[in-house]
């Protein structure tokens, strides 16, 4: 079976790396699908976007990913991103409660991102 090293990296830290055979991820041109082999391509990812990964032992991965890049070599796939959170770690009451209660954008963006991680775990 083909696989990819993938490095998932925020500002602050490093969220996940391993290999996998699939990586999705949301970016402003749409959603792509990244396997072993694929050309070289740099996406833009959105605001409260969802990047799930599948990994060599058939474990899936799902973040929410608040903006930044994704970029994809033939081996190696890495999303830069501004912050990304597991959706094991997600708290999901806090981020209803942005959705209700924020006047900023990106704040309700990240919250919806974050549910929808969850939602897709």
């Amino acid at each position: 079976m083909a696989e990819m090293r993938v490095d998932i990296v925020a500002v602050e830290e490093r969220v996940w790396s391993g290999e996998a055979t699939l990586v999705t991820a949301q970016t402003t041109e749409g959603e792509i699908g990244v396997m072993p082999g694929h050309e070289p391509v740099l996406g833009q990812l959105v605001e409260g976007g969802v990047v799930s990964v599948k990994t060599v032992d058939g474990e899936r991965i799902v973040m929410a990913v608040d903006g930044g890049f994704l970029s994809v070599t033939a081996t190696t796939v890495t999303v830069l991103a501004e912050a990304a959170v597991l959706a094991e770690h997600i708290d999901v009451e806090a981020a209803k409660s942005t959705l209700t209660e924020s006047q900023d954008e990106a704040a309700v963006a990240a919250a919806k991102g974050r549910l929808r991680a969850v939602e897709r775990a």
